[in-house]
This record gives structure tokens, sequence and C-alpha cells, in this order.
């Protein structure tokens, strides 16, 4: 129970690592909002759950979604402890002239706008509390790009030094921020990676991977509580890679 009397809200938190990181606070205690654009989803995960988790359907691209958002959390919690930032989206593999400027929208609204969107919802409360932990899901895409992903792979690396930056200024106030990132997993952006998802070219990325597989939704929600616990207190502005050797 590391995380009992903790209150935490996850953005894309009804699938992929999102999800993992939702079941891993409820089984550690916490209250968990599973905030997500898929209400149907969201809702669905939070029944299945019970009464300690709760479903909320949020655009984190959109100021006053996420406000009501922030909103909501506090009303049912009565406080937010904490925030994981962990909705994001890809371009599908392109040359990075090619990226339509409506995808490049799209991957940094999603991906860099949302973190301004909840640190803005979010933070003054955090402060008020003199205490808080923030998580952004960043990638290892911010740190060792691939060709073709160029500006996923540059939203991530902008949201690593958000995190640093968010780190040092927030100490002071008792509020930590750090990163994940991991290497590729089975989510729904798999496919949008790779380009085609087929055993070959399956094989050709896990072969990248020292460790020889894919990161898990559980591989993800195991980092993300030790470092939104208190076990971590010490711990902030770190981009923890969960990536099985990937970046070495």
């Amino acid at each position: 129970m590391r995380l009992a009397g903790k209150c935490a809200i996850v953005t894309g938190g009804a699938s992929g690592f999102g999800l993992g990181i939702v079941d891993k606070f409820l089984a550690e205690g916490a209250r968990v909002m599973i905030a997500d654009i898929n209400a149907e989803a969201a809702q669905a995960m939070a029944a299945e759950r019970g009464d300690a988790a709760m479903a909320q359907q949020v655009d984190v691209a959109n100021a006053a979604s996420v406000n009501a958002m922030a909103e909501a959390a506090i009303a049912h919690f009565g406080q937010v402890d904490i925030l994981v930032n962990n909705a994001g989206v890809t371009h599908l593999p392109t040359p990075l002239d090619e990226v339509s400027e409506d995808d490049f929208d799209r991957v940094f609204n999603v991906n860099m706008k949302s973190v301004y969107l909840t640190a803005r919802a979010l933070v003054p409360h955090m402060k008020s509390r003199a205490s808080g932990a923030i998580l952004n899901v960043a990638s290892t895409a911010g740190v060792s790009p691939r060709p073709n992903l160029n500006w996923y792979n540059a939203s991530k690396g902008w949201m690593i030094t958000a995190t640093k930056t968010m780190a040092v200024e927030l100490a002071p106030q008792g509020i930590r921020v750090n990163a994940i990132n991991p290497v590729a997993g089975e989510t729904p952006l798999l496919k949008s990676f790779m380009g085609e998802d087929t055993p070959e070219v399956r094989a050709k990325f896990i072969s990248s991977i020292p460790i020889g597989r894919f990161s898990t939704p559980e591989d993800m929600g195991n980092a993300a509580c030790y470092l939104c616990s208190d076990e971590a207190s010490m711990v902030t502005g770190v981009a923890m890679e969960v990536d099985g050797g990937r970046c070495i």
C-alpha cells in the first residue's frame, strides 16, 4: 500500500501504459481518476475497478476540458496528490518534410501543450498543499531518436526538458516532477511507431532492445509507482529509461 491515501489523475488512462499505471496505483492503495478522450472506455475501466476508480472524459489539448478534469478530481477526491501526463499521439513514420501540418499540430497539442495545460490547472492546487508529484510519460524517442518520426521525437525531447525545468522551479514548493522513457510496447501506438505490424518488423525492432522484449504496461506501472511514491522523496528532475537497455 505504497500509495495509500494518495489521489491521482492518469491521462490516457483507459488503455496501454496508462491503464498499467492505473492498475498499479489502485493495487498500491491510491484512488485514481481514469481520464481519457474515450469516455466509454474510461467508464468501462473504472466500473471494472470499483469505488477507488472514477472516469473522466478529457481532451488534454483543450484548456476548458483539462480545467474541468482538474475541478472534477478535486471535487470528488478532495485533493490531487499525483498527476500522470500519459496521453500521447504520434504521426506515422514519414519523412520530416512530408508530415502534414494537421499531424504536426496534433502531436504538438497532445504531447506538449497538454503538459502546460495540466500544469496550469493543477500546480496551483499542489502549491497550496505544498506537496505533489507529477510524472510525464516521455519516450526513448526523446533520447535516441529514429528517422521518420522526427516531430514525435522532438515532442518527447521537449517533454524531458519540460520535466527538468518544472522540477527545478517547483522543488521549493514541495512538488516533484519526473519522467519515464518507455521503449515501444504493446499499446495502441505500437503499429504507428513501426509503420506496419508484422512478425518480421517486430523481430527487427526487438533486436534493438538488449533485454529482448517490448515494454509492458506493468513495467510502466512499477516505475511510475516508485517515482510517485514517498519512497522517491529525494528524486526529482529524472527521466528514467524503462527500455530494456535500448538507449545504451
